[in-house]
């Protein structure tokens, strides 16, 4: 305990210590960021995806820019590490695999964060939904580590409703976690829709700002991420009922999330059109990761026509969609082609808020904020850009960018998810389809944005970026035997030319040298590695022993009896 607070209380004297100087002629721009949880890159229309359409989340991208080249770690802790510290999983130990709820430690607690730089510049923090970085000591939770405010969940995932988390872990209770900061919330025993919940309040804040402060928003959501085992897909039925020509029931439940989540994006843009902040806001939307199609919490994302998906060194693991809009962007209504890592977010937010960092404070993202203003649709990306998608010593995956190839050697789960795991279905199709652009038009994102247009974004302009945005694989032009196997072979991909990893160039004695490259480098990002981070939680740290409740349990003794925690014993349960 002492140990953490001493760090905490060192990086509080650095960060204050900051040579970090504003501008006094800037006004401090508000930053939204809105996170999906486990949505599949083709799970939003404008990259050209008929079977259910998203208006708000297009509009954001049309008159924004669309990020093309977007990539994240393949799981939900390490790429939300990678946000809030600008640095890889493999340097914050994060690397391995997720955090559970009842594993006692927290990544953040010896980095300096995002929120954290931005909160010591005056800006208001605030994090609405999902943590997922630690609640063992209060000292993990989100306003110990740069937040002023927090109204959501510590761990993993919830119950869409009753907001609680049952772990995976054989023998574990149901818990009840939902929390306004360190206290918790009870949802008047009403049970509302978790979704509409995050985004009442997103826009009370949005609308309460008055200005003093620069906002800093961060909504992660639950969606499109499955809640407890034995029902995992949830949506309000009158969601549901609109996709009845979706004939699985589960790819039909989903788009209900889907559809919840969209209406999400357009209310947070409008309420900031209805709070005057529009003019000096900059609104970023993506997916923490690939959708995980089959498998441990499969939600059938399609990550389509990517290969893998979640937990996979694979693009459909790591390539995700997002955008991101705010009136400084020159070219508006364009496609980003740089490729990007989430972990760049902490350099270029901060640039784009002309904050200074210290060069003691070293990132592994960096700045990309006069790119991202600047871009044209036909700029080419950069040509030597490294980006580490995984680097994983425990599992022996390793998965490295250098320019246009992608490095892979070893993979997850003995190769289950090594595959094109969902298609694009050509029958199935939205009935908003056929009147696609008048959908997108009268879209709360549509209607807020349109007002900042350099020219108006016509039908055809909306079609060129959807055609542009869209992934094209050519299979026909393979051979047979020019596939990748992980656990055998190192591969390299050519991914600008072979976005789908279906042409092995390993194999071909003309790549030797870029190979002998790539193996260098990833011996150097050996040799700086931290060692994975696991908690090996204890039962004792069970929600039956702190009254059916995901707690701050290593600073709390647990109780001598054990609870049989059921719906009707949780917290929220006994207080209404």
């Amino acid at each position: 305990m002492k140990l953490i607070e001493s760090c905490a209380s060192i990086i509080m004297v650095i960060i204050q210590t900051f040579h970090l100087a504003q501008s006094s002629e800037m006004v401090p721009p508000n930053i939204v960021i809105i996170m999906a949880d486990d949505m599949g890159f083709d799970d939003v229309s404008f990259r050209g995806a008929k079977e259910f359409i998203t208006p708000n989340i297009d509009a954001l991208a049309y008159h924004g820019k669309i990020l093309h080249r977007l990539y994240a770690p393949p799981m939900c802790t390490p790429s939300r590490s990678a946000l809030l510290t600008g640095l890889y999983p493999f340097h914050t130990g994060t690397q391995h695999y997720i955090l559970l709820n009842q594993e006692p430690w927290g990544p953040l607690t010896k980095f300096i964060t995002m929120p954290e730089v931005f909160q010591a510049h005056g800006y208001s923090t605030n994090l609405i939904g999902k943590w997922h970085l630690g609640m063992g000591h209060k000292q993990f939770t989100p306003t110990y580590n740069g937040f002023d405010y927090h109204y959501g969940y510590w761990g993993a995932f919830i119950d869409y409703y009753d907001k609680t988390s049952k772990m995976e872990t054989p023998g574990f209770s149901l818990g009840y976690d939902f929390r306004r900061n360190l206290d918790l919330e009870c949802d008047k025993g009403n049970n509302t829709y978790v979704t509409d919940l995050f985004t009442a309040e997103a826009e009370r804040i949005i609308m309460q700002n008055s200005g003093s402060k620069p906002l800093f928003l961060l909504v992660t959501h639950l969606a499109v991420h499955t809640a407890n085992e034995e029902d995992p897909l949830q949506a309000p039925e009158e969601e549901i009922e609109k996709f009845s020509y979706i004939q699985d029931i589960r790819r039909r439940k989903y788009a209900a999330i889907v559809s919840k989540l969209d209406e999400s994006v357009g209310r947070i843009v409008y309420a900031l059109d209805r709070a005057n902040k529009l003019n000096n806001t900059i609104v970023i939307f993506y997916s923490d990761n690939g959708a995980p199609t089959v498998g441990l919490f499969s939600n059938t994302g399609s990550n389509w026509p990517l290969r893998g998906q979640k937990n996979s060194p694979w693009e459909g693991g790591t390539r995700i969609s997002g955008a991101i809009w705010a009136p400084l962007l020159q070219n508006r209504g364009s496609i980003f082609q740089q490729p990007m890592h989430v972990a760049d977010w902490f350099a270029t937010l901060a640039a784009a808020a002309n904050i200074h960092l210290n060069q003691s404070l070293t990132l592994d993202g960096i700045n990309l904020w006069t790119e991202l203003v600047t871009s044209k649709t036909d700029t080419p990306p950069y040509s030597e850009r490294e980006i580490v998608h995984s680097l994983d010593n425990q599992a022996e995956m390793y998965s490295y960018s250098k320019g246009q190839y992608k490095y892979i050697k070893g993979t997850s789960l003995e190769g289950r998810y090594d595959y094109h795991l969902s298609q694009r279905p050509k029958k199935i199709i939205d009935p908003r389809e056929k009147y696609y652009y008048e959908n997108i038009r009268q879209s709360a994102t549509f209607q807020a944005l349109q007002k900042y247009d350099e020219k108006p974004l016509t039908n055809s302009r909306m079609h060129n970026l959807r055609v542009k945005a869209s992934v094209q694989c050519e299979a026909k032009s393979l051979k047979p035997n020019s596939n990748c196997k992980p656990l055998e072979e190192e591969c390299l991909f050519n991914v600008w030319k072979d976005p789908c990893e279906q042409r092995n160039l390993a194999r071909l004695h003309k790549y030797d040298n870029i190979m002998k490259s790539m193996r260098e480098d990833i011996l150097k990002l050996k040799a700086t590695a931290a060692p994975p981070l696991t908690g090996r939680g204890s039962p004792e740290y069970d929600p039956s022993r702190y009254d059916c409740t995901w707690t701050n349990y290593l600073d709390i003794f647990p109780k001598n009896y054990i609870l049989p925690c059921n719906r009707e014993l949780l917290p929220c349960s006994r207080i209404a």
